[in-house]
């Protein structure tokens, strides 16, 4: 018979602060307004807003917010004394986002975020600061949005040794993809009507150059691999490039476009330098991620005893984001953390960056050339010269694109190789702009 648990005392309210008020500030207010009494019997006591900052406290942000005291200086949040957690929703990497994030941390108050560029460049001095006044750092909405895959890593495999992960980490470009993929859109009228639709701002450079993604593939390495946060590490090569031809192809070699991000370490999960990057890549067809439409997010992890985890979900939006917030802030109220990225700051390896041209694999290459004698003998000498072996070679004649479209398919080699031709071929005066390359994913 199992002993008999004594009622405790009811805890007293967790109380919240919440700096930057915008799309995702207002989703926080309502969900916590929506579903307060489940909140409350989940985190074991109530969870009050007693305080809101923003630049501009008149703007109509659909929502009656006059039950919270607002505050015009964001540093009244962190000396109030009724505050224990303060959730930064401004955004960027420095700036009053980071001032804010630092005050709160040195006050010993608890900081949830989903600011993931200023965690992607400043994670590990945050999270040193964290762990020195033992107080909780939460960014579950930092990586892919409503998908809880920080805290699936971070607690649910903590037990594997995680081979790589990957995935579609950015909403925009895959809604771009999708959308190229079922009107046949080049990526300018696809891109166009992203912004239309309110999934792409109106300077899309962070989202189509794979920047992005990148500070989320970052934060993810850090937490799967045990190795300290590095930005710098990370290539990212977006989508900017991409045609209509491209996607066709693809679709010809029973592939899709997608954009990864994907980190992996070299020598294995023990040791080596470690991979990460973004780029665009041929996905094949019957792999999960290629069936993931739209602006969805989804990561895959590979431990060694789990096997493959697969998360899908939103990645983006006031409901979705809100939803990942309020998961943090009902951690806290339970007093459930730990380090921000699942061990101490100071047991975090300093992974060197891997050879990417070192890794083997099968590419995608497509050129724009002049319609004239010799260019395919130029091709073929500039690969042979660089040691790439070339599996299928595709010339579809005249396209829209201004030229000649040529795609090939190259046997598995060193991607130093298709690196060294590809340089080759943009300096000839027969090719028409930048060449595309993709990897040929093996999943």
């Amino acid at each position: 018979m199992s002993p008999h648990i004594a009622p405790t005392a009811p805890r007293p309210p967790l109380r919240v602060a919440l700096a930057g008020i915008g799309v995702v500030g207002g989703g926080v207010v309502r969900l916590l307004e929506a579903n307060r009494e489940l909140i409350a019997r989940r985190a074991g006591r109530p969870i009050k807003v007693v305080a809101l900052s923003a630049r501009d406290r008149h703007k109509d942000r659909g929502i009656d917010l006059s039950p919270y005291r607002w505050e015009d200086d964001m540093d009244a949040l962190v000396t109030a004394g009724d505050v224990d957690v303060v959730v930064e929703m401004i955004g960027g990497a420095d700036g009053p986002a980071l001032t804010l994030a630092r005050h709160t941390l040195a006050a010993g108050k608890a900081l949830v975020t989903a600011n993931k560029a200023m965690i992607a460049h400043h994670g590990l001095d945050l999270a040193r600061l964290a762990e020195a006044k033992d107080t909780p750092l939460k960014y579950e909405a930092a990586v892919a949005g409503g998908i809880p895959v920080i805290k699936a890593i971070r607690e649910g495999a903590s037990a594997n040794q995680i081979a790589r992960v990957y995935g579609i980490l950015n909403g925009t470009c895959n809604y771009i993809l999708t959308q190229m993929e079922r009107s046949g859109a080049s990526f300018a009228e696809a891109l166009a009507g992203a912004q239309a639709e309110g999934y792409a701002e109106a300077d899309p450079t962070f989202d189509v150059d794979g920047i992005d993604a990148a500070h989320k593939l970052s934060i993810l390495a850090a937490l799967c691999f045990g190795t300290k946060l590095d930005i710098g590490a990370v290539t990212a090569n977006g989508i900017r490039n991409l045609i209509a031809a491209d996607i066709r192809e693809a679709e010809a070699l029973g592939h899709r476009v997608r954009l990864i991000g994907m980190a992996e370490r070299d020598g294995g999960a023990n040791g080596g330098g470690l991979y990460q990057h973004v780029q665009p890549c041929l996905v094949p067809a019957d792999h999960p991620l290629a069936y993931v439409p739209g602006a969805l997010n989804a990561v895959v992890a590979e431990g060694n005893f789990v096997g493959r985890l697969f998360f899908e979900g939103a990645g983006a939006g006031a409901g979705p984001t809100a939803s990942a917030i309020v998961a943090d802030i009902i951690d806290i109220a339970r007093d459930e953390y730990g380090p921000a990225f699942a061990m101490p700051v100071d047991a975090l390896d300093a992974a060197p960056a891997a050879d990417a041209g070192a890794r083997v694999g099968k590419h995608y290459v497509r050129l724009i050339v002049e319609d004239r004698i010799g260019v395919l003998a130029e091709i073929a000498a500039a690969m042979r010269d660089a040691g790439v072996s070339i599996e299928s070679f595709i010339q579809r004649g005249a396209d829209d694109e201004d030229g000649v479209v040529i795609a090939l398919v190259t046997h598995e080699g060193p991607a130093r190789a298709i690196y060294a031709a590809l340089a080759t071929l943009a300096a000839s005066d027969h090719v028409v702009g930048a060449p595309m390359h993709m990897p040929i994913l093996a999943l």
